[in-house]
This record gives structure tokens, sequence and C-alpha cells, in this order.
């Protein structure tokens, strides 16, 4: 029986943490070669415009209800303003961002590399707190406003009333048990339910037309209306720009368009430096996608507004969160309202897909590269599980309430947008090219307004953002902090003269000192050897050869080491090494030498004057440190066998 369960449970740990990376994981090695980028084993940009389209399509099930509480009568002129920025400003700006980061990790890369050190691992991880915020409310306000869809049809009102809170957190159930069974069946799924909601939503929206030209008293209504609301077309349009930002929910598709950029078939010809194919593939999805989204706005935010009594729109209205559904069911019959409401309900719920895409691409890039995240981390399946929890807390808090996401997912979608256009226009500025500069420098400024003005009016975005952004960096620093000791070089080359001297020494017994490089002159090899000599009373024939690591950025947790070797004062062998930490350095250097040679070396090493307290935070923190110990604790978990371990001394 014990064996039984012990191989089920290896088989349920080897189906969690399938496609697992070992990098980091036991001893280093050469990395492989680039090869190219398999064009074949992405999916058509149109097939991948459809499983970011779940997301920025489906916003059509509540955007022209925002959008009318939001700016009333102005709804459809805020609209137009809404078009313009998303055809002007984040259509452009994500064009380049594909162009500048075509492997998924959207702006955020391209701001990371402008910060090293820890200040650029901090504002990565607040980035990533944003992101957070915007996929994972995604994930629940979409399948919120799917179980509020399938509450308020009239056939089953009765039925699940009260049911909301239950309902949302079983469609995202669902939607984390179609990931745990694979991604290609994500894709396929999101294919049907876009091509069928956009039909759909054509035949509503020619309806809908079709009334506002036979009514034409509709029309003039409005219009009169409005008029006598706002005065003049410069107020309308005035009133409109200042409430665009609460419009904001209709630009969501884009970050997204980019973090499945991966996903996307490129040529055969693709690298993974220049996935020429994949770029252009992208700009086609991105744009196609704005172009069908900003016909789909405009008319419906037009339709509703002049059919559907504004006071429906409210808290309890029939056309709260459902304003498409409303006109479905008041035109077309409860028939075909609850075949719309149907598709409605999928796509919402699916919408998630594409947040939980972007997450699955976005996390895993960066906190265990980082190490801040357990390596179980880069497998799907446990992530899955993760952001699935999270969710069922956030709908549990916000008790299923759209309304009430609203400002956390806006601000998580305008803070990214920003990022964005600050990041291109940076490129832009760096590339030499002038008139790009000034014109997504006009585009940040924009979305910089946007963003403030968001924040001002529905703080409530912020709060949750930040609470997002401190529990990643707790547990990033936490889980840093567990794997302190983890051998987290990736891969170890020597140079012609290194490979010389391991390779000489391993004749003997292979003897390295660790050495922290001062004026490098020749009183201090001496006398660092004599030094030893006396520590360790060895004799004199003994032969040495030096070590000496300079930290770089301590902040880096995974990166190659190269190790060049010089002879210096025509007598002193010493290889020099650049690394983010020197104890594992020293532990790879010493892990790859025995590998490479098959004899086992010795390192030798003087203890650091100081707190060990304070010297275990140096080297957390710096990479420096009591830099003896810590080498042999990072041996001792690469290595648990004592015979084949390096040995360590300290004198």
């Amino acid at each position: 029986m014990a064996t039984t369960d012990e191989t089920r449970g290896g088989r349920l740990r080897a189906w969690m943490l399938e496609g697992l990376s070992d990098m980091g994981k036991g001893k280093p090695s050469r990395p492989k070669e680039a090869a190219p980028d398999a064009g074949h084993r992405g999916q058509p940009w149109y097939r991948v415009m459809c499983l970011t389209g779940v997301d920025y399509f489906s916003t059509l099930g509540y955007q022209p209800g925002i959008a009318a509480l939001a700016a009333g009568l102005l709804s459809p002129i805020a609209t137009i303003v809404l078009v313009i920025v998303t055809l002007a400003g984040a259509l452009p700006v994500y064009r380049r961002v594909a162009e500048e980061s075509p492997h998924g990790e959207g702006s955020i890369a391209m701001l990371s590399r402008l910060l090293s050190f820890w200040k650029g691992k901090l504002f990565v991880l607040t980035l990533l707190g944003f992101a957070a915020t915007d996929f994972l409310i995604t994930i629940t306000l979409s399948a919120a406003d799917a179980s509020t869809h399938l509450v308020e049809n009239p056939h089953l009102e009765s039925a699940l009333h009260d049911k909301q809170v239950l309902i949302t957190m079983i469609l995202i159930a669902l939607l984390g048990a179609v990931f745990l069974k694979g991604f290609l069946e994500a894709i396929g799924v999101a294919v049907a339910l876009v091509g069928i909601y956009l039909a759909l939503n054509a035949v509503v929206v020619v309806t809908g037309i079709w009334h506002v030209l036979t009514e034409g008293h509709v029309v003039t209504d409005w219009t009169a209306a409005l008029t006598q609301e706002h005065g003049n077309v410069f107020v309308m349009i005035g009133v409109a720009l200042v409430v665009f930002p609460k419009l904001a929910l209709g630009l969501s598709g884009f970050e997204t368009g980019v973090a499945v950029m991966p996903h996307v078939k490129g040529d055969a010809e693709d690298t993974e430096a220049r996935p020429v194919g994949r770029i252009r593939d992208t700009k086609k999805l991105l744009t196609t996608a704005a172009l069908i989204m900003s016909v789909f706005l405009i008319c419906t935010s037009f339709i509703t507004t002049v059919l559907i009594p504004h006071e429906e729109f409210e808290s309890g209205g029939k056309a709260n969160g459902r304003a498409l559904a409303y006109l479905a069911h008041e035109y077309l019959g409860n028939t075909f309202g609850t075949v719309y409401d149907v598709s409605t309900i999928l796509i919402l719920w699916f919408a998630g897909a594409s947040a939980m895409a972007g997450l699955l691409n976005l996390m895993p890039r960066y906190l265990p590269k980082y190490g801040m995240a357990p390596h179980w981390a880069r497998a799907v399946r446990p992530m899955v599980i993760v952001f699935i929890l999270v969710a069922f807390l956030v709908t549990w808090i916000f008790d299923a309430d759209v309304d009430a996401q609203g400002g956390a997912y806006a601000t998580g979608v305008l803070v990214l947008i920003c990022s964005a256009a600050i990041a291109v226009t940076i490129a832009a500025r760096k590339a030499g090219q002038r008139g790009w500069t000034i014109g997504f420098g006009v585009i940040s400024v924009v979305f910089l307004y946007t963003t403030v003005v968001n924040v001002i009016e529905r703080p409530d975005g912020v709060k949750i953002g930040a609470c997002f952004i401190a529990g990643i960096i707790l547990i990033s620093l936490l889980s840093r902090l567990g794997r302190a000791f983890e051998l987290r070089v990736t891969h170890v080359d020597l140079d012609d003269m290194a490979e010389r001297f391991i390779r000489d020494i391993s004749h003997r017994t292979p003897r390295f000192i660790a050495n922290e490089p001062g004026e490098r002159d020749i009183t201090e090899y001496r006398e660092k050897i004599e030094q030893i000599r006396a520590d360790n009373d060895l004799p004199t024939t003994e032969d040495f050869v030096f070590v000496e690591v300079t930290v770089t950025d301590p902040s880096e947790f995974e990166a190659g080491l190269t190790v060049r070797g010089e002879v210096l004062h025509d007598r002193y062998r010493v290889l020099t090494v650049e690394s983010s930490s020197v104890p594992n350095a020293l532990a790879a250097l010493l892990l790859h030498s025995r590998d490479l040679t098959g004899t086992r070396p010795h390192i030798y090493f003087e203890w650091t004057e100081g707190n060990p307290f304070a010297n275990f935070f140096r080297f957390f923190l710096l990479g420096r440190g009591e830099v003896a110990p810590t080498t042999r604790e990072v041996l001792r978990e690469a290595e648990p066998d004592r015979d084949r371990r390096p040995r360590v001394h300290v004198g």
C-alpha cells in the first residue's frame, strides 16, 4: 500500500511539475546553443488574437453600461475620445513594444534594462504588482460579470438569486481546470467563443441601428437633451475629455496582446534573437483587434445611450452591467436574448484565459530568475493553482461585485499602459528618432493624466494594487532568503588559460586560495600564500591557484560564470571571475573543476572579521560577507555526498 501511495504521489508530482526547467539546480553546465525559433510550434496570429480578444472583446459585456454611467448622454462622444486614444495612442505604443520586447515580457522588460541592482528589482516587482492587479482582476471581474448575466436572465433569475459569489467561484475554478489540462485547448476554445460572440454582437448592433433609424425621434430627443444639458459642442468635448479616464477599461486588451506574443507563429527563419515574423504578425494582431473593438465601441455606446432609459443603467436596473443583453432581450426576444446571454457568459468567463496566459508568461520570467519564487514557480500547473486561489480570495473580498472591482482593474490597466508609453519614448530617444520621441512623449502625458485622474477618483484601485505589490515583495524577499544558499550559477565557461591551470593542478592535489584582490602586487600574493601555509600547516611544496571574484550586480540571482586565467608577476596563477555572489561563484568553480578533472579540489579561506549576522546580510544584499561558511553551505546543498564534495579549509 505504501509503495502504491508513493507511486501515485510521484506521478502527481511529475504531472504538476511537467515542463519545469532545471536551470539553477544541480551542477552547472555549458549552455545549449541558441536554436531557431520553430515557427511551427506557435499558432497563427488570428487564433492568438482570439485568446487576447476574449479579454478585449468581452468588455463589450459591461463597457457600454460603464460609459453610460460615467458620461451619461455624452457616452458616444466620450467613447469616440476613447477610440482616438486607442488608435492614435495605445496601438502605436504597443506595436513598438512588440518590436522592442518580442518574448512576452512587455514594457516591464524594457524598463528593467534601464535600472540595475536592487532598485531595478524593486521597480520590476512594483510593475509586476500592477500587472498582477490587472490580470487577476480581469479574471475575477469577468467571472463576476458572467455570473451577473446568468443570475439576471429572466428564465433563471428566481432560481439563482443570491448565488452570484458561488457561481463566480465555480466559473473561476472551471477556468483553472482548462489551464491544468493544457494551453492549446484554451486557444481552441477562445477561437470558437470570440467568433460566436462577435457575430451575435453584430446582430444586436445592426438591430439597434435599425431601430434608431426607424424611430427617428430617439436621435432628436438625445441631441435636444444633450444641447440642453451641455450647451455647445466645445463644452461637450471638454466634458468628454474629463470623463474619459472612467472609460479606461476599454483599453484592457493591449498588455495581454504582447504578453501572449510568444504563442504567435513566426516565420521558419525566425530565431529567438530575431523573431521577425512573430513581430510582424503580432502587429497585425494588435491592429486588427483595435480596429474591430473601436467599431463595436462606437456603435454600442450610441445605440445603448439612445435606446435605453438612463435609470436602467443604475444599480439594480435591468441594463446595469449588461446593456447589450438588455437590447438583445428587448428587440430580439428572450430566446435570442438567452442565446446572447449564454455567449456573453462564456466569453466573460473565458476572458480570464488571456489574463491567465499573461500571468503564466510574465511571472515565471522574473520571479524565479530573481530568486524571488520557489523553483517550482517555473512550472505551469502549480502557478495556475496559486492564481486560482488568489482569485477566490479576491472574489470573496469583493462579494463578486463588478463595480467594486472596476477601480482596481482600471488602475492596473492604466499603470501598465503608462509604463509602456514611457518605455517606448525612452527607446525612441535612444534610437535617435526625434519625431517618434515627441509623439510617444505626448502619448505618455495623456496616459499619465488619465492614470492620475483615475487614481484621484477611485483610490481603491491603488490600494488594491499596493496590496498586490506588498504581497509580491514580501513573498519575493522571503523566497530569496530561503534560497540564499542555493547554487544558482547556470553554467561555467573557462578560457584556455583557466582550463590549463585547472588541468595542470589536478595532477597533484588541486588547491585554490580565495583572495579578495587589493593592490595585486607581488607582496600581496606572497604574503597570502605564506599565511595559508602557516594557518593550515602545509608544506612549501604544495602548489596553489588564486581565485578572485569581483561582484557585479548583487541583486541578480541566476547567471553564467566566465573564468579567465592570468599569470601575475611571472609566477602566480590567478583565476578571475565576475559574479553576483562570491560564495556561489567559488562553489560553482569548485564543482566544475571536480567534474572536469575527476579530482576533488580544496579551497582555503581566512576568517572574515565582524558580526556574523551583519556579514550574512552583507552576503544577502551585496553578494559578499562571511564567504567561507557560506561557500561551504552552498556546496553542502549542491552536493549531498560528502566524499565527492570539495573540501573547504578556513584559518
